[in-house]
């Protein structure tokens, strides 16, 4: 019988006020310096000032690092341990978005181990304890607050590089719904349907436990009664706070029952044409389910149901199918993209970008296998 982990933070805050918290967590972990890794809007828009101000509060010394850009790269990494060595930082807290989180989890590796960020590319390669590493979540999607998935596009093969490492769990993630309350719509859809995507891979994976199956069960239900309130109207608390219960609840599943080919493939696209990882993820999600019922039918249809369909008097197969047109239901009523060819994907692409797909971290958990004929017709069937 296979041995099944269970990996989280070790503090996970959630609730309006939440991160008021930052400042006594970093010192509790025994920091001083920080490192506060952020991105340029969030600078801008003066949150990163907020933070800041929180953490001298507690009696920290703050470092600013506000380089790590979307699907964050190599060079951003490098750019941030330059600053972390001359500063002479003793923490890291990341704030933002997945691209935060990842690049201060890349930077964190790196710090501990020596290195360059391709050392650590697949799963478990680190051999240090990680810096203590706090992260305040602004969206309600990635999870990657939570997780030990730490994802880094190598600028040089155009790839994004899947590192897998219970080191890089944050020892705290923090999430406070009134961070999110200034999401654009399209970021708080795409971000919610990234979510979704981490509680379907998960509850259909190959790796799932009944730990998992609860968190993304909850999830899924969560996502579909309360991401359209929330792209309807981003000031409406309620459906802030269940968004973020419900990324949260699915990092907790994808961190330990894994993902499948929706992210395999999603990577390529990320790291060939920089795209939103969101959008395709959402774009992908109802044509890789389709590929997938033959391999999970039963748990299709638990999805189905849990996204409130009525599958009463249909068979197995058919409330299955159920599952599929909820999926692109609500991708459609959140106004993502119908299809990857409305973001300049070019089919010449497919071929490089499904052989990079199959050597992915991720479709290793995928209910059904494919080969690399059929990965090619899934990004095709998604055009």
């Amino acid at each position: 019988m296979a041995v099944n982990g269970y990996f989280i933070p070790t503090v996970n805050l959630i609730g309006e006020g939440s991160v008021n918290e930052v400042g006594n967590k970093v010192v509790g972990l025994g920091g001083k310096k920080v490192l506060l890794v952020t991105d340029a809007m969030l600078v801008k828009l003066g949150m990163a000032a907020k933070i800041e101000g929180i953490l001298k509060e507690a009696g920290l010394e703050v470092v600013l690092f506000g380089g790590a850009e979307p699907n964050p790269t190599d060079k951003n990494v490098l750019a941030g341990m330059k600053v972390w060595k001359k500063e002479k930082c003793d923490s890291i807290v990341s704030l933002g978005g997945g691209s935060s989180h990842d690049c201060a989890k890349g930077i964190g590796l790196v710090a501990s181990n020596g290195g360059k960020i391709q050392d650590f590319e697949g799963v478990d390669k680190s051999q240090n304890e990680m810096v203590p590493l706090v992260s305040v979540n602004t969206t309600a999607g990635t999870a990657s607050e939570m997780t030990r998935f730490c994802i880094i596009t190598d600028s040089k093969r155009k790839v994004k590089m899947a590192i897998v490492d219970w080191r890089v769990t944050p020892s705290v993630s923090i999430n406070d719904p009134g961070l999110m309350m200034g999401m654009p719509p399209a970021l708080t859809a795409a971000t919610g349907m990234d979510a979704l995507t981490h509680s379907v891979e998960a509850y259909v994976s190959t790796a799932a436990n009944p730990l998992t199956d609860s968190a993304a069960l909850m999830s899924i239900k969560l996502i579909a009664e309360y991401l359209p309130m929330a792209v309807a109207n981003g000031t409406n608390m309620l459906a802030r706070e269940k968004m973020a219960y419900a990324q949260l609840l699915a990092g907790m599943a994808f961190n330990n029952a894994s993902l499948g080919y929706v992210h395999a493939m999603a990577h390529q696209l990320g790291g060939f044409y920089n795209l939103p990882h969101g959008v395709c993820n959402a774009i992908l999600l109802p044509v890789v389910s389709e590929f997938n019922i033959i391999g999970n039918t039963e748990r299709f249809k638990d999805i189905a149901e849990a996204m409130g369909e009525n599958i009463d008097g249909l068979s197995t197969v058919e409330a299955a199918r159920k599952a599929i047109s909820a999926i692109k239901a609500l991708s459609s009523s959140v106004g993502i993209p119908s299809g990857l060819s409305e973001l300049g994907v070019k089919e010449e692409d497919f071929e490089v970008m499904a052989t990079n797909a199959k050597l992915d971290a991720c479709q290793l958990t995928n209910p059904r296998l494919a080969s690399l004929e059929q990965v090619i017709e899934l990004f095709r069937q998604a055009m």
